[in-house]
C-alpha cells in the first residue's frame, strides 16, 4: 500500500471533514504546487496526480520522499531508515578532490562516496562555471543511485571579493562577481549594499551547485597584527552586527531562515576570533592562544546577535583556545572552542537559542606532531619544497587525547558536523568504545538531514551549466561589484585638492598599476621619473609571512613600512617581511619631487606614518581594480569609505594596545571613521 501523508491522523481527518462540509460534497482543496524533480538514475513515483521521487527504490512513497512535508519531519524518518555508519558520513564535511586540470576527481573520491556516506564538501574548483556546474551535477547524479539516495552539500570560502594583481587588466581568478572585502562593504556601511551583495552571490553560488558559504566572519577587528582582518566588518561590534545581519539576510533570502533557494550562511568564528595574542593566528601552532586584557568578551559576542536575528543556519566555532577567560563568574575550560561545551552548549545553544548546524573548523580532530610543530626546515623552504606537505592538526588544548577522544569531547560540546575530515571511522570507533552515543550522532545528523530538505535538494539538486555561465559574473552585477570597489575607497589625504584629477596631457609614472589602464584613461605612461607630472602607486600593507607552515601565508607581525634593516621583530619566529621595496619605491618618486597619488590595500591596519608624507594623495583600498582606482582619482566615482578601524601611528602604540579593546591605540595616525570627501 503507498503511504499517504494525512492517513488516520485526527487532525486530517478533522480537516478532511471541514473542507467537504464548506464545499457541499466537492473536494476543492488546492492541490499542491509540483516542484520540479531533478532525476538521472531514480524512478518517479505518482500519487494523487503528483510526482515524487523514488529515492529509496522501494516502489512505494515513503515520507522523507514526500516534499508535501515538512524538513523536520522528512529528516525525521530518514534518519531512522540510515545505519550507524551512514550517520556518521554525515557528519564528515570533506573537500571536493580535484584533479591537475582543476576539474572534479570523481575516482579519488569513489569511496568516499559510495562507502563512506560523505556527502557534504567545500568545493575549491574555480574558473569557468559551466565546468563547476557539471562536476556539481555529476556527483549528484552518482549519489542519487547510492544507498537511500541523500543529495551532495556544497560549500565553499568566499569567492566574490577582488584581489589586485598588477598584471591582470580584469577581475581576479574565476567568473564571479567581484567585489570589496567585507572590510571595504564595512567602509561603506550600508547594510542593504550588503544585503545586495549577498543575494547577488547567492544567485551566483545556486546556479553552479553550491548551497553552503563558510561565511560571513563576525570577529572584529580589536588586535590589528591578526592576520584574518580582511574578512571582518572591523572593529566597531555594532555595526559589525548589523553588516553581518544584512549579509546573512541576503545569502538566506531574508530573516525567516533556510528556503528552496537560499544559501546556508555558516557565521563564523564564534566566540569571536579576533583577540588573538600577539596576533598570531590559530592555523598555527604558535597561534593558539585568544586573549582577553581588556575584560571585552561580551564586545565580541555582539555580532553574533546580527546572526542570530537572522536566523543563520550555522555556526562555526573557533580554532583557538581562551587563556584566562571568566564568563559571568565562570573560568571558560582552556580547550579549543570547538571542544568547548561552556561556549557551545551553555552560551551559543542555552543563552542565544542557536538550534542550527554547527560546524567545527578545518582539521580540529587531527593531530599536530612534530613536523606540524616545527614546520619546514629553511633548507627545505629554499629548495622549494611546498609547506603544504606538513601535515597539520588545529586540536588545541586536546593534543593529548586520541583522534575517537576529540570526537567524543566535540560532539559533547555540541558539535554536529566536522571540517576538513572524510573518514568517518575514528568516529565510529568511538561510538563502539562507548565515549559517544548513537542518539547523540542521531542527533547530529537530523541536523544536518533538515537543512538539505529545506533547500529543496531531495527534489532538485541539479543546474543548468549554460544558464550558469549567463548568470554568474554577468555585467549588471559586476557593475555593482565595481561601483562597490570604488565607494569602499577611503579618501585619507588630499593635498592641495589635487582630486579630482584631470588627465589631459598627464605623463605618469606608475607603480604596480597597469600600464593598459593607464593609458585608456588618457594618460601617458612613462618610465622615466624625471618626464613624469604625477606617480600613481599601489601597494599592500605590510606584514611577515611564515613559509616554513602550511598556514604561513597569513599575516602577522610588522604592520609599518620599513627598510630590510629596520624591521622589529615581535615574535620568536623568523618571518619574511613584505613592505621594503615598496618603501624603497615610494621614497625614490618623493626624492624625485613627482606628486604621488597613493592607494594602500588593507587587509589589516597599517602604520603609514613613513610613506604618508610622501604622497599628495592618500587611498585606503579593500580590493578594488586599476580602472576603479582611476575612477575614483578622476571623480568619474567617489571615495565615501571611512575607516573600518584605526589605524596606529607607531609599532609600540602596537604592542601597546589590548588584542580584545577596539580602538585603543595611543594617538592614532588615522582615527576609526577617518575619511575625507572631496
Amino acid at each position: 500500500m503507498k503511504y499517504h501523508p494525512l492517513a488516520l491522523t485526527p487532525l486530517a481527518l478533522t480537516v478532511s471533514a471541514l473542507l467537504l462540509a464548506g464545499c457541499n460534497g466537492n473536494d476543492s482543496t488546492p492541490k499542491p504546487a509540483q516542484p520540479s524533480l531533478g532525476h538521472r538514475t531514480v524512478s518517479l513515483l505518482e500519487q494523487d496526480g503528483l510526482q515524487f521521487k523514488d529515492l529509496d527504490g522501494s516502489g512505494t512513497l515513503t515520507p522523507y520522499e514526500d516534499w508535501r512535508l515538512g524538513a523536520a519531519e522528512r529528516a525525521r524518518d530518514l534518519v531512522g531508515r540510515l545505519s550507524l555508519a551512514q550517520k556518521a558520513g554525515l557528519m564528515m564535511h570533506g573537500t571536493l578532490v580535484l584533479d591537475g586540470e582543476g576539474r572534479v576527481d570523481q575516482s579519488a573520491m569513489d569511496k568516499m562516496l559510495k562507502t563512506d556516506g560523505v556527502n557534504t564538501f567545500i568545493t575549491r574548483m574555480a574558473g569557468d562555471p559551466a565546468a563547476i556546474a557539471e562536476d556539481n551535477n555529476s556527483l549528484q547524479a552518482l549519489l542519487e543511485g547510492v544507498g537511500l539516495g541523500i543529495p551532495m552539500t556544497v560549500s565553499t570560502d568566499p569567492r566574490n571579493h577582488f584581489t589586485h594583481d598588477p598584471k591582470a587588466t580584469s577581475v581576479g581568478a574565476g567568473a564571479f562577481s567581484q567585489w570589496p572585502e567585507t572590510l571595504g562593504l564595512a567602509a561603506i556601511g550600508d547594510a542593504a549594499l550588503v544585503q545586495r551583495f549577498g543575494d547577488i552571490a547567492r544567485q551566483e553560488y545556486r546556479a553552479v551547485g553550491i548551497h553552503e558559504a563558510l561565511s560571513p566572519q563576525a570577529d572584529l577587528a580589536t588586535e590589528p597584527r591578526w592576520g584574518r582582518i580582511n574578512g571582518t566588518f572591523g572593529e566597531n561590534n555594532l555595526l559589525a552586527k548589523s553588516l553581518v545581519k544584512a549579509y546573512i539576510e541576503g545569502f538566506q533570502q531574508g530573516d525567516k531562515g533556510i528556503g528552496k533557494e537560499s544559501v546556508v550562511t555558516v557565521v563564523k568564528h564564534f566566540a569571536g576570533a579576533g583577540p588573538q595574542k600577539d596576533g598570531l593566528d590559530a592555523h598555527n601552532p604558535w597561534g593558539k592562544e585568544q586573549v582577553y586584557p581588556g575584560g571585552q568578551f561580551a564586545y565580541h559576542l555582539v555580532p553574533f546577535e546580527g546572526a542570530f536575528e537572522a536566523k543563520v543556519g550555522a555556526v562555526m566555532p573557533y580554532y583557538a583556545l581562551p587563556e584566562g577567560l571568566t564568563y559571568e563568574g565562570q573560568p571558560i575550560e582552556e580547550v579549543g572552542f570547538g571542544f568547548n561545551r561552556q561556549i557551545i552548549t551553555d552560551l551559543l545553544r542555552g543563552h542565544f537559542g542557536f538550534s542550527g548546524v554547527v560546524l567545527s573548523d578545518w582539521g580540529i580532530i587531527n593531530d599536530c606532531d612534530t613536523r606540524c610543530e616545527e614546520g619546514l626546515s629553511q633548507a627545505q623552504v629554499d629548495a622549494g619544497v611546498s609547506p603544504w606537505s606538513v601535515p597539520f592538526g588545529m586540536s588545541w588544548g586536546v593534543e593529548k587525547l586520541t583522534k575517537a577522544q576529540r570526537y567524543a569531547k566535540s560532539i559533547a560540546a555540541g558539535v554536529d558536523q566536522f571540517g576538513g575530515v572524510e573518514d568517518p571511522a575514528p568516529l565510529l570507533a568511538a561510538v563502539q568504545a562507548g565515549l559517544v552515543t548513537e542518539a547523540a550522532v542521531t542527533s547530529s545528523a537530523t541536523r544536518i538531514l533538515e537543512q538539505k530538505f529545506e533547500l529543496g535538494l531531495f527534489e532538485n539538486p541539479y543546474v543548468d551549466a549554460q544558464a550558469a555561465v549567463a548568470l554568474v559574473g554577468k555585467a549588471e552585477f559586476q557593475q555593482e561589484a565595481q561601483a562597490a570597489q570604488a565607494a569602499a575607497h577611503v579618501l585619507l589625504k588630499n593635498d592641495g585638492a589635487l582630486l579630482p584629477l584631470k588627465t589631459e596631457g598627464k605623463r605618469v609614472y606608475l607603480l604596480n598599476v597597469n600600464a593598459e589602464v593607464a593609458t585608456a584613461n588618457g594618460y601617458t605612461v612613462v618610465t622615466d621619473l624625471a618626464q613624469a607630472d604625477l606617480a600613481i602607486a599601489r601597494v599592500n600593507a605590510p606584514g611577515e609571512q611564515d613559509p616554513r607552515f602550511p598556514f604561513g601565508s597569513i599575516h602577522f607581525g610588522q604592520l609599518g613600512f620599513a627598510s630590510k634593516d629596520q624591521v622589529v621583530q615581535e615574535t620568536a619566529h623568523e618571518g619574511v617581511y613584505h613592505g621594503a621595496d615598496d618603501l624603497a619605491a615610494i621614497q625614490t618618486i618623493e626624492q624625485a619631487g613627482v606628486p604621488l597619488v597613493l592607494s594602500v590595500y588593507l587587509d589589516r591596519p597599517a602604520i603609514l606614518t613613513e610613506v604618508a608624507p610622501a604622497a599628495q594623495v592618500l587611498l585606503a583600498n579593500f580590493g578594488a581594480l586599476d580602472q576603479t582606482l582611476f575612477d575614483v582619482i578622476s571623480g568619474k566615482a567617489k571615495a565615501r569609505g571611512k575607516l573600518p578601524f584605526e589605524l596606529p601611528s607607531n609599532w609600540q602604540a602596537v604592542l601597546n594596545q589590548a588584542s580584545d579593546v577596539a580602538s585603543d591605540s595611543i594617538n592614532p595616525l588615522y582615527a576609526y571613521g577617518a575619511g575625507l570627501a572631496y
